[in-house]
C-alpha cells in the first residue's frame, strides 16, 4: 500500500465576476510515494506545490481526482492522525517556551501525559533543543524555530511527514540541520513528502523527485533515473605541451578552447568528434591529462522542463 496515492487530481478556482475566467492550478496530476521513502516536489513558487499538499490534508477540495493517505481517501480523520504536517509558513504561540509548545501540540494530539513528556524529550534531542527547552519560542533563531515545528509534526509519531518549503529562508547551517533531520525520519521507517524550489536539496536527500509546473507533472522518477534519460552535453578534454589555438582542425572541431601555460583545455559539444580531437592532439605532441564528460544535472532538466510551453 503506498503512503500517498493521487489519481488524476484538478483544483480549478471559478472566477468571482462573470468577466473573469476559472483559473486551474492543478492540471490532470497523478503520482504514488511508497512507504518509507524520501519524496522531492519541486517547483517553481506558484506551482501548484502547497495547493497539492492542502488537498492531500484536506484543508482544500479537489474539484476532481482521487486521492489517498495511507490507504484512505484525503480528509478522512482516520488517516490525518498518521499525518504530520509543516506549512510553509507557520505561526506558533511565542510565548511558549519550546518544552510547553510541544505539550500544547501533544494534548492537541490526544496523547496521555506520560506519553507527551517521554515524547517531547525525545524531540527536543532529535532537533538539537534540549538546552532551549526552557526557552520562549519568541527568542528563537529562524533555524530553531524550523526544528521546533519539526518537531510539533512528529509529536504524535506519524507514520506521514509532510513538509512544505522546510528549508525556505534558513542559513547554509539551518538547512543542514533541517536535513539531518529529515534523512533520520527515513531511518525511523517514516515516509516524507517535501515540497521545496532548492534543487540541491532534492539531489541530497530524495529517492524519487517529481517535477512539477503550471499545474502540472512533468517529470517523475528517481534523480539517477531521470539524468540518465538525457545524453551528455559536453565533453572537456585537458592536454599539456600542445597549443590549442594553433590547431585550426581542433578549433574546427571544438566549441571553446582555454590556454593555460603548457595545459590546453578543449571543450567539444558531444562525443562525436572525441576520437578525431584526441587523434590530432597526440599527434602534435601532446599529453592526455583527462576527458571528462558531463551529462545534464537535475537542475538541467528541471530549468528544460519548466521553461517548456505546456
Amino acid at each position: 500500500m503506498d503512503a500517498i496515492l493521487i489519481e488524476r487530481l484538478t483544483k480549478t478556482y471559478q472566477p468571482m465576476w462573470p468577466w473573469e475566467r476559472p483559473v486551474t492550478v492543478l492540471a490532470d496530476v497523478s503520482l504514488s510515494i511508497s512507504r518509507g521513502e524520501i519524496f522531492g516536489f519541486l517547483g517553481h513558487n506558484g506551482a501548484g506545490k502547497t495547493t497539492t499538499m492542502k488537498i492531500l490534508l484536506g484543508l482544500l477540495r479537489a474539484t476532481s481526482g482521487r486521492v489517498e493517505l495511507l490507504g484512505s481517501l484525503a480528509g478522512n480523520v482516520a488517516s490525518r492522525s498518521q499525518v504530520g504536517y509543516l506549512p510553509e509558513s507557520p505561526y506558533f504561540y511565542d510565548y511558549l517556551t519550546a518544552e510547553e509548545f510541544l505539550c500544547f501540540y501533544g494534548k492537541l494530539a490526544g496523547l496521555a501525559r506520560e506519553v507527551i513528556q517521554r515524547r517531547t524529550a525525545e524531540l527536543l534531542e532529535r532537533v538539537g533543543l534540549t538546552e532551549s527547552r526552557h526557552r520562549q519560542l519568541r527568542k528563537f533563531s529562524k533555524g530553531m524555530l524550523q526544528r521546533i515545528g519539526l518537531a510539533q509534526a512528529l509529536i504524535h509519531d506519524p507514520e506521514l511527514v509532510i513538509l512544505d518549503e522546510p528549508m525556505s529562508g534558513l542559513d547554509p547551517i539551518g538547512r543542514k540541520e533541517v536535513r539531518d533531520i529529515i534523512l533520520s525520519l527515513r531511518d525511523h521507517g517514516k515516509t516524507v513528502f517535501f515540497s521545496t524550489h532548492i534543487i540541491s536539496d532534492v539531489e541530497m536527500l530524495c529517492d524519487r523527485v517529481g517535477i512539477l509546473a503550471r499545474g502540472k507533472v512533468l517529470a517523475l522518477g528517481r534523480i539517477e533515473e531521470l539524468v540518465k534519460e538525457h545524453a551528455i552535453q559536453s565533453v572537456e578534454v585537458v592536454c599539456d605541451g600542445v597549443v590549442g589555438a594553433e590547431l585550426p582542425d581542433v578549433q574546427s572541431l571544438a566549441t571553446r578552447i582555454v590556454q593555460r601555460g603548457e595545459r590546453c583545455l578543449v571543450i567539444l559539444s558531444g562525443q562525436g568528434h572525441l576520437e578525431q580531437v584526441l587523434a590530432i592532439l597526440r599527434q602534435a605532441g601532446g599529453r592526455l591529462v583527462s576527458v571528462i564528460p558531463h551529462k545534464n544535472s537535475l537542475e538541467d532538466i528541471f530549468l528544460e522542463r519548466t521553461n517548456r510551453k505546456v
